[in-house]
């Protein structure tokens, strides 16, 4: 009976080292412990050190040159046919331009935010139906700040924390926030994106002949 390999990659893997082995892009596991840890150390890919960025890999690679040294292991695939592999250097190597670009991200997002519902505001002209619903609701004229401005701002506020589910490090909610959502649904875009370019790129040669 042969020994058989499991293989499971995901679609980005992250590695801080130019020198990729099987075990930093995939989770192995097998009949054959000593295969196994062999194959863990297998080089996948040797990258330029001054050049961080996301490269693209193929598992049928990775396969081929398992079974070239090991003929008569099964090997088993789980996961992404292709993948991305993310090179990134040493991080927070300049900690305080980290936290001026943290800074100035919140000040956008904050401006940015204030400015679109001030726009909303006085695109719906907000101001005007409150007044009309507090004269209606208490029979005097508005006084220009009243129960409805306060109980409408807070709402806004409690209602941005409870959409995104977060606040500080604590969540109100075990779900993922939409925030984490949209941030997900973006990843897989990009790494769908950088493979399929990778695709053709490759099969525009064999197109212009």
């Amino acid at each position: 009976m042969s020994d058989t390999l499991y293989i499971q990659t995901d679609m980005n893997m992250e590695v801080d080292h130019p020198q990729v082995f099987l075990q930093d892009v995939a989770k192995l596991s097998g009949s054959n412990d000593k295969i196994v840890n062999q194959c863990r150390v297998l080089p996948v890919m040797n990258l330029n050190p001054k050049q961080p960025g996301r490269y693209v890999a193929s598992v049928i690679d990775i396969i081929r040159d398992i079974q070239q040294k090991y003929p008569s292991l099964e090997v088993t695939h789980i996961g992404e046919p292709s993948f991305v592999i993310t090179y990134e250097t040493e991080k927070h190597a300049y900690p305080l331009f980290e936290w001026i670009k943290a800074g100035f991200v919140c000040l956008v997002s904050f401006f940015g935010t204030a400015f679109s519902i001030m726009t909303f505001n006085t695109d719906v002209d907000i101001s005007k139906l409150f007044s009309q619903i507090y004269e209606q609701m208490t029979g005097k004229t508005a006084p220009g700040f009243s129960i409805l401005e306060i109980t409408y701002s807070l709402g806004i506020g409690l209602g941005a924390l409870f959409f995104f589910n977060h606040f500080s490090r604590k969540k109100l909610t075990q779900d993922p926030t939409p925030m984490q959502v949209q941030m997900r649904m973006y990843e897989d875009d990009v790494n769908s994106t950088i493979i399929e370019d990778i695709g053709r790129e490759e099969e525009q040669p064999c197109g212009n002949k």
